[in-house]
């Protein structure tokens, strides 16, 4: 049993940032599941799930985010994790595992604040007060991110291959239709995950990346709960002088200076003549940049 558990907690560790969303995800279901086979629907979920009425949000706000991680009906997280995994995959060949996170949190936001709105300005459009819950609108914004910013680059189909852009007017455009069925307040919110996505791909190639501030907040978040490792030595010397720099940066700014604008040529090739016209020397660095 104990070398199953090390097992276990090696693999886990070993995944990608977005993996470890899909492992999170599919843990939530299981454990909602029994639950909800054991007592039926308990109260902590209510304190999960977005609210559709404004005022029941303000006094639990933190649903904007917790609700992309309950999924009740099997079918609806597994098509979302395939969708993940996929799109992932694909979105990690090009970016970095911390622009994915921030497209993705920033997605389920997104998506949840234009369902608020959605219900809150025009509620005559919809059945009636729901509640939110799935990860789609964060998975589209990944998928939306991608299809904006390389929308040349060539999908294998099957036998065929397909444009990225057309994949991403083919999602969008099943979402607009959507919006006047069953799940309207659902679709509504892909649509919000979507707009995340062409925005924030549009803003990137601009050179501005709207997800820093987020990145930053969730990095301070982040150190607050892990450890800080005490050395045992004190420190009695400290070294004077200024660190060595390159052209006004230090080597360590310097590289990842020089690697970004290597990626940016890349994608920009991507972009204009699709994935295929990459050397293989492209296509390995890009997979080294993305880990």
């Amino acid at each position: 049993m104990t070398s199953l558990n090390q097992d276990i907690s090696s693999k886990l560790k070993n995944l990608n940032g977005l993996e470890k969303l899909i492992a999170v995800n599919v843990f939530v279901f299981f454990i909602v599941t029994i639950l909800r086979a054991l007592v039926g629907r308990f109260m902590i979920l209510d304190w999960l799930e977005l609210p559709s009425d404004f005022y029941s949000f303000l006094i639990k706000p933190w649903t904007l985010v917790t609700y992309s991680f309950l999924h009740y009906d099997f079918f609806h997280i597994l098509f979302n994790m395939l969708w993940l995994y996929f799109v992932g995959k694909m979105f990690l060949t090009l970016f970095n595992v911390k622009l994915g996170m921030n497209v993705y949190f920033l997605g389920a936001i997104s998506g949840g604040l234009l369902y608020l709105l959605g219900y809150n300005v025009i509620p005559s459009f919809f059945s009636g007060p729901s509640r939110l819950v799935g990860a789609s609108a964060a998975v589209r914004a990944l998928l939306i991110f991608i299809c904006a910013y390389s929308p040349f680059m060539d999908v294998r189909m099957f036998t065929f291959k397909i444009k990225l852009w057309h994949i991403g007017v083919a999602v969008v455009a099943i979402d607009i239709l959507g919006l006047f069925g069953a799940n309207s307040g659902g679709n509504l919110a892909h649509l919000g995950g979507a707009i995340l996505g062409y925005g924030y791909a549009v803003q990137l190639r601009k050179g501005n990346d709207i997800g820093k501030g987020f990145e930053k907040m969730m990095d301070s978040l982040s150190s607050l709960f892990s450890k800080k490792e005490k050395s045992p030595l004190r420190t009695v010397h400290k070294t004077r002088g200024r660190k060595e720099k390159m052209a006004g940066y230090s080597k360590e700014e310097f590289s990842e200076f020089n690697t970004q604008k290597k990626i940016d040529v890349i994608l920009d090739k991507i972009s204009k003549s699709g994935y295929d016209s990459l050397t293989k020397e492209e296509k390995d660095f890009l997979f080294r940049a993305g880990k």
